[in-house]
């Protein structure tokens, strides 16, 4: 990276002050302004948990996908996701980043537009609430239900269990992993694979917390140490949450029989050390796991457009990592 970068990421980045909620959420939603936001083929549905409903939102990668949706069926029934009986495409289930506290699908449009083009699947991304109004383990739990209806209800998509990735950045990438760890643990419906993008894992970000990058990229790359320390404030509804492995999956002891992973970490991202530390527990627990740390790549790359080196280098990992996948899938 070179100087003039280092001292424009350092300007930006502010390792003592306390996250301020609603600052950081005005300065995410400026994400929302996007010049072709109107070219992008989506649909907007949701389902039930409980007593509220959980909005998704479906990105379709070409016309011929789309076509797939049955229009007036949707329009009679707004609680089905449209019928989409000729769909042949596979999926792929979106849990957005954000710290739990910031972000939504509106803000992720661009990020999961690209990648419904650039992998050829259907991306449905989950509108779970935030913290700190809503709390742990509200976020999980209405993303479990949502993974349950798109994996158990094919009418939703038209589309087999086995042909549904999981998959999350960030804050996404902890409810990922959560989500992988409750569907082995309930036994509902069963996850073939997953994808973690710079996940947050841990319970703790003090100074001593075991993983080097912490310190090392803690303080000039964005996302500081003290920002994860208040994030996860804001997340728990008690301190005993961070002992639950659904809070922060990388407190499992038990990581036998779950999907096959890929994670992808950043060189300068403080959450590298975790991913790279999860990756490795996963394989010794006998899963089938990819690890690619991207050069350079600092937390939040994966929101960049896809002509951005590290993003380009990302989505040949993720497509490979698909395409052996799914294929291994078929012959089974």
């Amino acid at each position: 990276m070179n100087k003039a970068m280092q001292i424009f990421l350092k300007a930006f980045s502010d390792p003592e002050t306390k996250l301020d909620v609603q600052k950081s959420r005005r300065l995410m939603n400026l994400k929302m302004i996007h010049p072709f936001k109107g070219f992008y083929r989506t649909l907007d549905t949701r389902i039930y948990h409980e007593d509220h409903e959980v909005p998704m939102r479906i990105y379709f990668p070409n016309e011929e996908s789309y076509d797939t949706v049955d229009i007036e069926e949707l329009q009679k029934n707004e609680n089905s996701s449209g019928a989409m009986g000729d769909n042949t495409y596979p999926v792929i289930l979106y849990i957005h980043g954000g710290g739990f506290v910031t972000e939504s699908v509106e803000s992720y449009n661009r990020v999961c537009w690209n990648l419904a083009k650039h992998t050829q699947h259907v991306v449905v991304a989950v509108d779970y609430p935030l913290a700190p109004e809503h709390r742990f383990p509200r976020q999980v739990e209405d993303c479990y239900a949502a993974a349950r209806a798109v994996f158990t209800d094919r009418s939703i998509l038209n589309v087999e269990p086995e042909d549904i990735t999981l998959m999350g950045d960030s804050a996404g990438g902890n409810i990922t992993a959560a989500l992988s760890l409750m569907a082995r643990d309930r036994g509902e419906f069963r996850i073939a694979r997953q994808i973690l993008i710079y996940p947050c894992l841990n319970n703790n970000y003090e100074e001593h917390n075991g993983f080097p990058s912490v310190m090392e990229n803690g303080q000039d790359y964005l996302l500081t140490r003290q920002n994860m320390a208040d994030y996860l404030e804001y997340y728990q509804s008690s301190p005993k949450d961070r002992e639950n492995p659904y809070f922060a999956p990388l407190v499992e002891e038990n990581l036998e029989h779950l999907p096959d992973t890929l994670v992808i970490t950043g060189e300068l991202d403080p959450l590298r050390d975790e991913g790279e530390f999860f990756a490795q527990k996963l394989k010794k627990a006998g899963n089938r796991v990819k690890h690619h740390r991207i050069p350079e790549g600092i937390h939040g790359f994966f929101l960049l457009e896809p002509f951005y080196p590290a993003v380009r280098q990302t989505y040949e990992y993720v497509n490979e990592f698909l395409e052996h996948t799914e294929r291994e899938m078929r012959k089974v």
